[in-house]
């Protein structure tokens, strides 16, 4: 596992210490990043079950300002962590220890808000379209703003739930990325 492309492309990441997690491979990772950048000039970007803080990380090396990476296991949070080092850049990010509903209350009452959010949760627990709408309803995401959902092949996403349509959508095997854009005149 390492950093694709962008200013810390090539450094190795460490993976987290646990069979909990699933990474993300390199080529769904590149696939990723082509189908919404490549390369971002600033702006915030969420990835609420930050694993190792892989996507994270490749986004800021891609241009992305700011990452808030956030997982509620302990093991992840230490990888995390590791692999933010290894890159010198820690004031780029905040690394949040949660629940994913926890930290979405918490990063609402900050005011905080996102052009790109990550959502890659355990295949087996898929709350992604409850997690659309509390995004939408704690108001976290900028108009235009990209979701990123990563899902097993066997979860089929809504094409348009409300305030959002589907962008792109692709298959690499066993994993499936839905790209949403948001839409706050719907609001």
């Amino acid at each position: 596992m390492r950093i694709v492309s962008g200013k810390f492309g090539g450094i190795r990441l460490t993976p987290v210490k646990s069979d909990k997690t699933r990474p993300t491979t390199d080529k769904v990772k590149e696939s990723l990043f082509s189908m919404v950048g490549p390369y971002f000039e600033d702006g915030w970007f969420l990835d609420l079950f930050a694993g190792s803080g892989a996507v994270g990380i490749e986004a800021v090396s891609r241009g992305m300002a700011h990452a808030v990476l956030v997982d509620r296991q302990f093991q992840a949070i230490k990888a995390i962590k590791e692999n933010i080092e290894k890159i010198h850049a820690e004031d780029q990010f905040d690394v949040i220890k949660g629940s994913a509903e926890r930290v979405l209350a918490e990063l609402a009452e900050k005011g905080d808000q996102f052009n790109i959010v990550y959502l890659d949760p355990p295949y087996q627990l898929q709350k992604i379209v409850a997690t659309l709408d509390k995004l939408v309803s704690f108001k976290l995401l900028v108009d235009q703003a990209l979701v990123i959902c990563e899902t097993d092949n066997h979860t089929e996403l809504p094409a348009n739930p409300p305030h959002f349509r589907v962008v792109n959508r692709k298959n690499y095997g066993l994993t499936n990325l839905t790209i949403y854009r948001y839409q706050m005149e719907d609001e």
